[in-house]
């Protein structure tokens, strides 16, 4: 299989040691072998028990450079926002008739927003919305008064981030097609919201491992020491 010896070959290409992010990320454009624009991610593996509530890592990011794609944004908003909603940039706005249309399978969107009044409606997507992520949370900023603002954030390029129940976190920070200087931005100010994140409960290395990689392209060592763990939160 050709991309199996494609996939090897830029695995030997890789270094077997921690690259600084400035290092990793044109050595990942250079190996690449996809003939497709692919997604740039982190993984980080953090020294958290997410099984624990007061270890739960979850935030969110606007990166610097965005991700090369704007999202589809739905804003489910009281009458008095709506047209708020609409002038920042949301693709369908509108309130209670939009929770019948998801109800009913339509999913043409990529994130969700709702005013707080609107939540009592919203609450009967749980099992749609849900196990997609897409579930509007005052935490990540998706449940506000400000509908606006969370609207531009999410076109922006605002990139939620939330520990897995094996304790990593995997985030997108753009495309491989960026300019090498725009993904090690992007990547700095993901790993830094992380850090920022880190909580009072969680004792030990924080950043156990980071590894970055392309859609198809082997993954790559971050050295974590080069990382500052003590970013303000």
């Amino acid at each position: 299989m050709p991309s199996g010896k494609k996939f090897a070959a830029a695995k030997n290409a890789v270094p077997d040691r921690p690259h600084s992010i400035e290092e990793a990320v044109p050595l990942m454009q250079k190996v690449k072998f996809a003939k497709f624009d692919e997604t740039v991610e982190l993984a980080m593996r953090l020294g958290v028990d997410p099984k624990h509530a007061d270890q739960m890592v979850r935030g969110t990011v606007v990166l610097p450079h965005g991700l090369g794609k704007s999202k589809k944004v739905l804003a489910i908003a009281g009458a008095d926002k709506q047209r708020e909603a609409s002038e920042a940039g949301a693709d369908h706005v509108g309130g209670e008739e939009l929770v019948e249309k998801i109800q009913g399978g339509w999913m043409d969107f990529d994130a969700v927003v709702a005013t707080p009044d609107m939540m009592r409606a919203v609450g009967k997507l749980g099992k749609v919305l849900g196990p997609r992520g897409l579930m509007p949370n005052p935490k990540t900023g998706t449940v506000t008064t400000n509908i606006a603002q969370a609207v531009r954030e999410i076109k922006a390029g605002k990139v939620e981030f939330r520990v897995d129940k094996t304790g990593i976190v995997h985030a997108p920070v753009g495309k491989i097609s960026f300019p090498a200087q725009s993904l090690i931005e992007n990547a700095h100010a993901l790993v830094d919201s992380v850090v920022r994140a880190k909580p009072s409960a969680a004792k030990g290395k924080y950043l156990k491992r980071v590894t970055m990689s392309s859609t198809m392209g082997p993954g790559i060592d971050i050295d974590t020491t080069h990382v500052t763990e003590t970013v303000k939160h």
